[in-house]
């Protein structure tokens, strides 16, 4: 009667699964559901009204500051060659020559029909002449899913039917998989890659896969629990690529077998840009070859790098900085106070924008240069009121179309503040000139151009101390100049009672953020661009850690490598004797200090040496002088003529050392930064704790 009424409960199950439950035929289900998916997710995919306006507008901005698409540019100089009918012809006119400035993903109607939407990327060159273009790339996003062994086809046949309409493209793949005990012999693993047209479509799918391989997983951990046996992966050679290596698999014809199939998600995570730039070796600072072909757009292929050009080019840099209003012991308020002067500087060239209304008298042009080396002359605009010098900022910045932004933590004051004053008079800062807010990581970036905060350079790679790191100190220490300094409190009454004064002041800060990132920032930032898959502003302000992760994930691509996940820590860790952790902190290795403090090379401190020390240095030092010799600088011993006055002279100093080991000397300072040891050792998650290995690693 039990088994009666399980039939009866769960339908007539099927003969080839004991598992199964009955309710029909699993196909069908699944037909039915990729139906309805489809039919639910291809109007979200067209390529609306809407979205071809604000693709429509975007282009026109980049007009603004000189960057036609290919196509456009190469229309108007076949126009151009047309009115002058002795022109000569050249076989490369279809292409052309540009140094990468940035990269931004982007969504672009398909190029066969134009109806459906597909991922792509712009990128934005500069030309040797100064001039400037953009272009496209269409490319599929992508992730890995591992199935279970023999059961990829099963995989495979599953995505497709339950995603229909999402995913564009399904195959079977080979990677090396550093999670496999045995990887080192040569086994490979094998992924089923799913390709989309859209992020969007990619993310949908893996919201919808995650939950079942933590299922898959939940079950897999509890059922190799009861299993005694000595592989810890299971694992397929190349020849079970052949169709019918998935033939055991194919019994398993219901949703759950399928679903049980999924074992884990891979590279799922990558963002997009950062995923195209690894594929297709583009680099930020690198020189291309740019193609367009008419009847087959934006191919991966248009895009040609050119290894043996090493120069950079030379975009335009804006530098700037504002002063504003504000009620006295506050901070100011971008609802209630006003901007009063904008400096900067384009290719050392100064402006001043004053704003009359809180500065008595007109400037004339003037000249601030605190050293040689960093000239300032400076042209002066007196404007009415707050919204005239807006405008008048944004009209200049349109006309002398900068391809680089640079500020001094405008993430978080110079750009917040002038947007909510161009709101109050009705001017939308994004539609001017192309810098808006990024909602997810909180900082201005550019649309063509490129906001560069010098401040997030000196946090991370400076070596200031932390309270060094403001702009006047920072001039002091990389610049070599004592700034102008006036205290905030007196500011706004210094550009009503000596306006001249508060006008060298706020100059200065323009001059200082412009030759601090001339200097220093640039060459550095871009130089680390053309290796690392990212774009500029991403590289200026990402963590170290974070930049030697994307170098490994170049190298892993180019070997043929699978990513490991980011390791997750399972519920139960996030309890400590029955209470519940709020926080938790990584704490690794730490450094031994003999003595901790602040110390200085012109001060005397004590010293205590170990006599024995220096007298195993003495009894070694021909040893240690010609390893230093042959092998380090590849000098024979015998070539030296003064070998052995050098080596009295360092005996006789060990000798002294070592007849007075206590002493009061002024020590020699080193600076040894641990902190930027550990990312290039640990590089974050995706190395560790699957890097460590046990005996049953070893003994596989």
């Amino acid at each position: 009667m039990a088994e009666q009424h399980g039939k009866t409960q769960y339908g007539g199950g099927n003969s080839r699964n004991p598992y199964s439950r009955g309710g029909g035929s699993a196909w069908a289900r699944n037909s039915q559901g990729a139906r309805a998916n489809a039919q639910r997710a291809r109007p979200g995919r067209g390529m609306t009204e809407a979205k071809q306006y604000a693709l429509k507008k975007g282009d026109e901005l980049d007009r603004k500051f000189g960057f036609y698409l290919l196509p456009e540019l190469l229309e108007q100089e076949e126009e151009a060659r047309k009115e002058q009918p002795d022109a000569v012809m050249d076989g490369e006119d279809h292409a052309k020559l540009g140094w990468l400035l940035n990269l931004r993903a982007c969504t672009l109607p398909d190029p066969i029909e134009g109806k459906n939407e597909v991922s792509g990327l712009e990128l934005y060159f500069l030309e040797q002449d100064g001039k400037a273009f953009k272009t496209r790339i269409i490319y599929q996003p992508y992730f890995y899913v591992r199935p279970e062994v023999n059961r990829s086809q099963e995989v495979i046949a599953y995505c497709l039917r339950r995603f229909e309409g999402l995913v564009a493209k399904a195959e079977r793949v080979f990677r090396e998989d550093l999670d496999m005990a045995d990887h080192l012999n040569g086994k490979k693993a094998l992924y089923v890659k799913l390709s989309f047209a859209t992020v969007t479509d990619l993310m949908t799918v893996k919201k919808e896969l995650a939950p079942l391989v933590t299922r898959n997983q939940e079950r897999l951990q509890a059922r190799q629990a009861y299993e005694m046996q000595g592989h810890t992966r299971e694992q397929v050679t190349e020849e079970d690529l052949i169709f019918g290596a998935d033939t055991d698999g194919a019994k398993g014809a219901g949703a759950d077998e399928s679903e049980s199939s999924l074992l884990e998600l891979r590279e799922y995570d990558v963002p997009y840009p950062m995923r195209v730039a690894i594929d297709l070796d583009i680099r930020v600072g690198a020189w291309y070859h740019v193609n367009y072909d008419p009847t087959a757009p934006y191919l991966p292929s248009d895009v040609r790098r050119q290894k043996d050009m090493v120069d950079k080019a030379e975009p335009v840099v804006c530098a700037f900085d504002i002063e504003c209003t504000k009620a006295p012991l506050k901070f100011p308020d971008a609802q209630v106070d006003q901007i009063y002067m904008i400096s900067y500087m384009i290719d050392k060239q100064g402006y001043l924008i004053v704003n009359r209304e809180f500065v008595s008298e007109e400037i004339q042009d003037f000249e601030y240069t605190p050293k040689e080396d960093y000239p300032g002359p400076f042209i002066v605009f007196n404007e009415e009121n707050e919204e005239q010098l807006l405008k008048r900022f944004f009209e200049h910045v349109i006309e002398e179309k900068p391809h680089i932004f640079v500020t001094y933590n405008g993430d978080f004051f110079d750009w917040p503040f002038i947007e909510a004053r161009a709101q109050v008079h009705g001017i939308n800062m994004a539609h001017e000139i192309g810098v808006s807010l990024d909602e997810r990581s909180g900082e201005y970036r550019g649309r063509c151009s490129v906001h560069m905060d010098a401040f997030c350079w000196v946090k991370r790679d400076s070596y200031l101390p932390q309270g060094s790191q403001g702009l006047k100190a920072v001039t002091k220490y990389k610049l070599g100049y004592d700034p102008v300094e006036v205290d905030a409190e007196d500011m706004v009454a210094l550009a009503r009672d000596e306006p001249l004064k508060m006008a060298s002041y706020s100059v200065s800060d323009a001059v200082a953020t412009f030759y601090l990132y001339d200097k220093y920032v640039h060459l550095f930032v871009f130089s680390l661009c053309t290796i690392i898959p990212l774009g500029s502003e991403d590289v200026l302000r990402k963590g170290s850690g974070t930049l030697c992760e994307a170098l490994l994930m170049v190298e892993a691509f180019g070997g043929n490598i699978i990513c490991p996940n980011k390791q997750s820590s399972a519920r139960e860790e996030n309890f400590y004797k029955g209470h519940l952790v709020e926080s938790e902190t990584y704490v690794g290795g730490h450094v031994e200090c003999l003595e901790s403090g602040v110390f200085r090379a012109d001060f005397l401190y004590d010293f205590q040496l170990v006599p024995s020390a220096f007298q195993q240095l003495i009894d070694n030092i021909d040893r240690d002088l010609t390893f230093s010799l042959e092998v380090e600088m590849n000098v024979p011993v015998d070539r030296v003529a003064n070998y052995e006055e050098v080596k009295n002279d360092i005996v006789d100093r060990l000798i002294g050392l070592r007849e007075r080991p206590n002493r009061k000397e002024q020590p020699l300072i080193y600076h040894l930064d641990v902190a930027a040891m550990y990312p290039n050792i640990i590089l974050t998650n995706r190395l560790q704790p699957c890097a460590i290995v046990n005996e049953a690693d070893c003994a596989a």
